[in-house]
């Protein structure tokens, strides 16, 4: 999802007439508008379920705001416009922001090497300036992933020197910078320490002083300190097992950048205004927060600063999406029509940007392209010939395709026919399929800024228990500090890291393994055959060395 957004201001004095209505009509109308927007939130309409709050933003005034869902399951609070929600990675444009208003000011500048402000990071091959970060093209692993594959749980209390220590542990990049895009969590959890190193100030203290005092932002705040009452904050939850909901939220969670922000649906109205009458710093944030990255080659990428450029049915619209535990947020902007949707949910079972396209769709109907055609089905083609195991040699990564009448299925997408060799699936991702002259089938991922990943069907080895004997043992990482140890358990390599629960891993071609999360496993010989090491790779991550210690 999220092509590149061009300026569209002299579009906006176009729509200026649809903004308020003037009249019983018109009245009419919105009422109508906003009945359908309650049909979209009906499933969450209800006083034992949490939900979303809405927001819907037409020229700087609210044309409907609404709270469906309780907000606090356990003492029965409803939803409204001024509770609190965390926000996820919709905090990345503010972070961003205040990095803008750090450079307006003088304390740094985009094009800064980043170890001018954290020297702990490891020297590369080419240096990584903070604009590459801010557009996800520095080659930085996901602080994330490497928490996992550390074996941490990121519920619990990570301090930033602690995150900061893992980082800078990294013996190399995923890329060179600027040479790929590649959305990194890590990149704007640097921020905040650049930040703090750079004005002498917390991204906390920063923010509030820059951006949410002078915008009126009473009820936002990073959340950097996990002793902090927040009034109104509304928990997360999860759907039950059988039924009911479970709680799903941390109050431990304090890591800011790339997410930590609360706010409200009022508040945020107030930063959405601001793009269009800017009142920060000295005129310039707007435009740069809303300016496309380029790679090395030239390429423009959607991202820009926090912000997703693109197009939604024919409309440019800036967009950023966020969730952690039970949070899923939304905040789509369609400049051109001085029109915003905000969707702020507390359950981890919903969609908030399905949510907001039908939102857009009710209200922006009129000037909407038309919407895509249904999925076509296989036409009768038979695609179970592609069903099978594939593998990515340069990621190792591999994925389970399975075919349906409707089509094939892959990273838990559904990839609809458009000929025998082409495939369509959602937010602009493409298949190709192409038979081998060896009688196998490749196929090919083609997703948008990304570069193509190219998977080859294979058969998995099967090996005895005294073949996985060979690989049982203790391994190392420097990287990342953590020990795994391998056994045999009921005929399964079996993996446990920490307190973790074991996990049995699969083979898939010689000496390759992979988890039941994705993570893999290449394992390496010395002269003598014997396995000395092995190579982790998670998704992007990798590959990260453990050298054996012990049988």
């Amino acid at each position: 999802m999220f092509p590149l957004l061009r300026s569209v201001a002299a579009a906006a004095f176009l729509t200026a007439a649809l903004v308020v209505p003037a009249s019983a009509q018109d009245q009419d109308s919105l009422s109508s508008l906003n009945r359908k927007a309650d049909q979209v939130f009906a499933a969450f309409d209800k006083p034992d379920s949490p939900g979303c709050a809405l927001g819907v933003i037409r020229d700087g005034k609210f044309l409907y705001k609404r709270g469906y869902g309780t907000a606090s399951l356990e003492l029965g609070v409803p939803i409204a416009s001024d509770s609190v929600f965390y926000l996820g990675s919709i905090s990345k444009q503010f972070t961003a922001a205040s990095v803008v208003l750090a450079a307006e000011q003088g304390f740094l500048s985009l094009d800064d090497d980043v170890r001018k402000y954290i020297p702990e990071l490891p020297s590369y091959a080419k240096p990584v300036t903070l604009r590459e970060m801010l557009h996800h093209t520095s080659g930085f692993r996901d602080i994330y992933t490497l928490l996992f594959l550390a074996g941490r749980n990121f519920e619990d209390i990570h301090p930033t020197a602690e995150l900061l220590d893992l980082v800078s542990h990294q013996k190399a990049l995923d890329f060179d910078p600027g040479d790929e895009y590649q959305y990194s969590n890590t990149n704007f959890f640097l921020m905040g320490i650049v930040i703090r190193r750079a004005t002498g100030k917390p991204l906390s203290q920063f923010a509030d002083e820059n951006i949410f005092k002078p915008l009126g932002m009473s009820h936002t705040r990073f959340y950097d300190d996990r002793t902090v009452v927040v009034p109104g904050r509304v928990p997360a939850y999860d759907p039950g097992a059988a039924s009911g909901f479970r709680v799903n939220w941390s109050t431990n969670f304090e890591k800011v950048g790339d997410g930590g922000l609360m706010s409200t649906l009022d508040d945020l109205f107030l930063w959405d205004r601001n793009f269009y009458d800017n009142k920060l710093g000295k005129g310039g944030l707007p435009r740069e927060l809303q300016t496309p990255g380029v790679l090395n080659n030239g390429k423009s990428i959607e991202y820009a600063l926090g912000l997703f450029t693109t197009r939604y049915r024919g409309l440019p619209v800036l967009a950023h999406s966020g969730a952690l535990f039970g949070y899923r947020t939304a905040f789509f902007r369609f400049p051109a029509q001085r029109f915003s949707v905000l969707c702020l949910c507390n359950v981890g079972s919903s969609n908030p940007v399905d949510l907001a396209e039908r939102i857009t769709d009710i209200y922006l109907a009129p000037q909407l392209s038309p919407a895509p055609a249904p999925p076509s089905t296989s036409g009768g083609m038979d695609l179970s010939s592609l069903a099978g195991s594939y593998r990515d040699a340069r990621s190792h990564s591999v994925v389970k395709v399975t075919a349906s009448k409707d089509g094939i299925e892959a990273f838990g997408l559904l990839f609809h026919p458009r000929d025998s060799t082409h495939f369509t699936g959602p937010e602009e991702n493409e298949m190709t399929v192409e038979p081998r002259p060896s009688g196998g089938v490749r196929l090919t991922l083609l997703a948008k800024d990304a570069l193509p990943q190219i998977f080859e069907r294979y058969e998995a080895v099967k090996l005895s228990g005294e073949d996985l004997a060979q690989f049982a043992g203790e391994y190392t990482s420097a990287e990342l500090e953590v020990t795994y140890r391998l056994f045999v358990k009921e005929g399964k390599l079996t993996l446990a890291i920490n307190w973790q629960e074991p996990l049995a891993l699969e083979p898939t071609i010689r000496d390759e393994f992979q988890s039941p999360y994705g993570t893999d496993f290449v394992f390496r010989r010395d002269s003598a055959g014997r396995i000395a090491a092995f190579d982790a790779f998670a998704g992007s991550v990798g590959p990260i060395t453990f050298l054996r210690t012990s049988k």
